[in-house]
């Protein structure tokens, strides 16, 4: 049971409210997209890491994967550990050279490609982007990060402007989706409103790790604390949620960083579909897309919201 009445729903049609349950839930019966999830390490070379991404995208469309998420920033290393003008050098404008490519293969291949780059948008002014192609190869739009880090090792503020095209969903061939970055996902307001724009599934392409000297202490609650945070995204809007992080241990000046990989897929009601370990693989995972309408009429809390009483959210406090 949930609050006043409510209830998950089972996919019980047995009974006369099962049989309601049933004609009213099952408007889009049937319809399902797989999702193909790239976990990947990466080098300093650009080329070997998109041969990489192109590979391990070829995989999971061989697997059925219609939607293809890769990690953020997935042509380089993570370079945000240090503040250091070279790594200017590896941003592109957006759609470029790399979009043009993904559509090439997109388009072969009729999958949605979701990829992660380095933006220059003008001299002096860059963003952390995310693209999205659809299975013709079109380039559909993209997503700049709109919430930016500075903490140790992860200096982004250096390299990032916030984005300024909002939060944004687009009809690809296979369903609605959303697209937030890495530190977007730890905000509640982010994914509330990519919902609202009518989000099937929500997309995180990310890059986190730990700090090694802090592994043993405080690893394995940062990471349930990652994973545990998006799948209430999920939960909160009735969406399925697509977490996609890289792997291995990345050398800085401070003492690197250890990607812990995880990547994972949930459904509406939190439950973990599929998920990842500490190594490179491909995921995927059939979503029955059914389950977004059911969520929402069954856990109506779009509905239930209070948009009358929220005006002080756009505060930064309540002093």
């Amino acid at each position: 049971m949930l609050g006043d009445g409510g209830h998950y729903p089972s996919g019980d049609d047995s009974g006369s409210v099962g049989n309601y349950y049933h004609i009213m839930t099952n408007r889009d019966a049937g319809k399902t997209v797989t999702l193909g999830l790239v976990q990947m390490s990466c080098t300093e070379d650009s080329k070997a890491n998109m041969n990489k991404a192109v590979q391990g995208i070829r995989d999971a469309a061989g697997r059925g994967a219609e939607i293809v998420c890769l990690q953020e920033l997935f042509l380089s290393r993570y370079f945000c550990q240090t503040e250091d003008h070279v790594f200017f050098g590896l941003a592109e404008v957006v759609p470029g050279p790399s979009t043009e490519a993904l559509g090439r293969l997109a388009a072969e291949l009729g999958v949605v490609i979701v990829a992660s780059l380095f933006e220059k948008r003008a001299e002096g002014l860059y963003h952390n982007t995310a693209a999205v192609i659809d299975a013709d190869g079109r380039f559909l739009g993209k997503y700049r990060k709109m919430h930016i880090p500075d903490d140790p090792q992860y200096y982004e503020k250096f390299y990032f402007t916030p984005g300024d095209l909002g939060f944004r969903t687009w009809d690809t061939r296979f369903g609605r989706i959303g697209v937030l970055v890495c530190w977007d996902q730890w905000y509640p307001e982010a994914a509330r409103l990519t919902a609202m724009s009518g989000a099937q599934i929500l997309f995180y392409p990310t890059a986190i790790g730990w700090l090694p000297a802090e592994k043993e202490e405080h690893g394995a609650q940062q990471e349930t604390a990652w994973e545990t945070i998006q799948r209430s995204h999920g939960i909160a809007n009735g969406l399925y949620v697509c977490a996609v992080n890289r792997v291995g241990y990345e050398k800085g000046p401070a003492g690197g960083l250890e990607f812990w990989g995880g990547s994972f897929v949930s459904d509406p009601g939190g439950r973990i579909l599929v998920k990842g370990g500490t190594g490179e693989e491909v995921l995927t995972a059939t979503l029955d897309l059914s389950k977004v309408d059911a969520s929402r009429t069954h856990w109506p809390f779009l509905r239930d919201r209070r948009i009358d009483a929220y005006a002080d959210i756009t505060k930064r406090y309540l002093d």
